[in-house]
């Protein structure tokens, strides 16, 4: 199964978004059309890639717009880059969602005792490929990190791209240890750190900032599922559920009614160049 994306408005600036579309051109929705599944007797999820590796720009998948479109996260008016603190730029796995998920923001999590925090679940593809913005690839998962993001709980899935030369000899999360000695470290650090220059406490973890298992992580995704399944079902809420595949979905639209969404946003444009103070560091001493 192969997507697109169609690019409208005008790169880093707040009206740019990306699109998908699907192997036939018709527009979806990268949060409820993409399959959750790529091979569910192999446990080989889809995985939306919403930031390359290295790079700062904070762009999501918009909940909160008609078709899930991504775009940059907005704080204050203003783009929001993610800093880099001292020795990581940017961010430093390609970071993405699996679609067909939601972390429902009503149910308290029985392990991490918060709720969730309303988005699709999170990936961190620690594949060697740097790939790009909007690119669909197909994961393994490897086990996952709890991180308590401002009181809510915001799992991270540690998976590698199933097309990687060395997908073969990853099949858990020890194998990210024994492999790629200090990227589980890192990758602890980086979620702990990276809001301190925005002012804000270091992020805590559950389970003491341990990783969790393959199985336990495949059935954390298996129940964001089911909560995704209770969203798309109703037309109420603050989530934009306009899908095209979904013919059971009460919010599932027409190819011309999706058309229409893209061609009421701007047309792609010459980019903005990015602010300089994206590339500076930020030196905080880890306690």
């Amino acid at each position: 199964m192969s997507y697109t994306t169609e690019e409208r408005g005008k790169p880093n600036t707040l009206d740019f978004r990306v699109f998908f579309k699907n192997a036939e051109g018709k527009p979806i929705s990268p949060f409820h059309d993409i399959p959750m599944y790529a091979d569910e007797a192999k446990n080989i999820f889809h995985a939306v890639i919403e930031v390359p590796r290295w790079t700062n720009a904070k762009m999501e998948i918009a909940t909160k717009d008609p078709l899930n479109p991504i775009k940059q996260d907005v704080k204050k008016d203003k783009l929001r880059y993610v800093a880099n603190v001292f020795p990581h730029k940017g961010y430093i796995w390609n970071y993405g969602a699996i679609p067909q998920t939601w972390e429902d923001p009503g149910h308290k999590d029985k392990d991490t005792g918060c709720c969730g925090d309303n988005d699709p679940i999170d990936i961190c593809d620690i594949g060697s490929k740097v790939c790009s913005r909007g690119e669909v690839i197909t994961v393994k998962v490897l086990g996952t990190l709890a991180l308590i993001d401002e009181g809510e709980t915001d799992w991270k899935v540690i998976v590698i791209n199933t097309e990687d030369p060395d997908a073969a000899d990853f099949n858990s999360i020890e194998d990210v240890r024994r492999l790629k000695p200090g990227y589980l470290e890192a990758t602890v650090d980086w979620f702990k750190r990276y809001k301190i220059p925005d002012g804000k406490p270091e992020n805590q973890f559950a389970f003491n900032g341990e990783f969790k298992d393959k199985d336990f992580a495949i059935e954390v995704i298996k129940s964001t599922h089911d909560f995704w399944k209770a969203l798309i079902s109703q037309k109420t809420g603050e989530l934009k559920c306009m899908n095209t595949c979904n013919t059971d979905s009460p919010c599932c639209c027409t190819e011309d009614e999706a058309k229409a969404v893209i061609l009421r946003t701007c047309p792609l444009g010459a980019e903005d160049p990015i602010p300089s103070t994206v590339d500076k560091w930020f030196y905080y001493e880890k306690k």
